[in-house]
């Protein structure tokens, strides 16, 4: 779940739409899939919270303002999945952990609360993370538990409806249904970076599915303004752009 998705344009959450999120996947659950989410939004939920006007520009402003968010996001994630019975876990992850040794310690961490039947809420760590340790943009981050974990899809849920040929702003863009292969003139219509609450873009988006299809995991990339999109997705239906691996 991108920034843009579970936030609204003053920076404040959107309740209603993690709300939804939450009663989806817990449905999803409840039909024997194993769900883990990743979701942006700690520094975004901490800029709401401190009542900034922006996002702090500095390393040291943006992780204090994760650290804030990451409670106001993990405590609203936690009451929404209560609300429909599901238990959730929180997992601060990092490149150290991700990369190193520790990569085994969380894949068993990941595969036992699965086993549990627990939905696992991932986010970086951004209040401690410093630049060897930093994933990036949650893009690349949920693309990298993918690969971790051996997840049978990836989907990334954002504001536009998936890859369009051209700015999807042109009213004759056209939505790509279908990739085989992020090919340089794929990356060519992906455009520039994410808003003004978010880090990602179509950019961000693309190298994440290249990580994915590269561990041989389709990804999926479509709106999240309707949760309930999950489904069709879920069921093999053609919504947003689907890149196979």
């Amino acid at each position: 779940m991108g920034t843009s998705t579970v936030t609204r344009e003053n920076g404040t959450i959107n309740f209603r739409r993690i709300d939804a999120l939450a009663r989806v996947l817990t449905d999803l659950k409840n039909m024997s899939n194993d769900i883990v989410l990743v979701t942006s939004g700690a520094v975004g939920a901490g800029v709401g919270k401190l009542g900034l006007k922006a996002r702090p520009e500095d390393t040291p402003g943006k992780q204090a303002a994760a650290a804030v968010g990451q409670c106001e996001l993990m405590s609203l994630y936690d009451r929404s999945f209560s609300e429909y019975g599901a238990v959730t876990a929180q997992i601060l992850l990092d490149a150290g952990v991700v990369n190193h040794s520790h990569g085994e310690n969380a894949v068993n961490t990941f595969n036992r609360l699965l086993e549990f039947g627990v939905i696992p809420i991932v986010n970086e760590n951004d209040s401690v993370a410093v630049d060897e340790l930093n994933i990036g943009d949650n893009d690349t981050l949920s693309a990298t538990v993918a690969a971790l974990i051996g997840a049978d899809l990836l989907i990334m849920l954002t504001d536009t409806d998936g890859l369009y040929d051209k700015d999807p702003s042109s009213p004759d863009a056209v939505l790509i249904r279908e990739v085989r292969g992020v090919t340089p003139q794929i990356k060519s219509m992906a455009g520039g970076a994410g808003t003004r609450r978010g880090t990602g873009g179509m950019v961000t988006k693309l190298a994440a599915v290249e990580i994915a299809n590269s561990a041989g995991i389709d990804a999926v990339i479509a709106c999240g303004k309707d949760p309930s999109v999950l489904y069709d997705i879920c069921e093999g239906k053609s919504v947003g752009t689907r890149f196979f691996a």
